[in-house]
């Protein structure tokens, strides 16, 4: 398993949001964010595998940027955030888990296990 891991909950239907496309991306030169990994939830709302599986991130910011826009569209859905940016910090090695609730109008995230 990667060290870094997401799951997406759509909470309006209390099932996986399969098919958002979902970008990795830390920061570079003059504060511009540089992707480096993406992935697409599976059926369960997981992408388990963003990172090689020996690949470890250093210490610093990062962000995860989901697609919601297309998903929702997909459904025929209107949404008000057509993309979540969460940015969060790497402390150490360890595994990072970092879950999304969506919903059309709101999405809410924290440090998952």
């Amino acid at each position: 398993m990667s060290q870094l891991t997401t799951h997406i909950l759509d909470t309006s239907k209390g099932k996986p949001a399969e098919g958002i496309s979902v970008l990795l991306e830390k920061p570079g030169p003059k504060g511009k964010w540089l992707a480096f990994a993406k992935g697409i939830s599976n059926k369960d709302g997981r992408i388990a595998d963003l990172l090689k599986k020996d690949q470890t991130l250093k210490t610093g910011k990062y962000r995860l940027t989901f697609e919601t826009l297309s998903y929702f569209s997909k459904q025929d859905i209107k949404c008000f955030y057509p993309l979540v940016q969460i940015v969060f910090e790497v402390t150490d090695a360890s595994h990072y888990h970092v879950p999304l609730l969506l919903s059309p109008y709101g999405y809410s995230t924290y440090r998952g296990s």
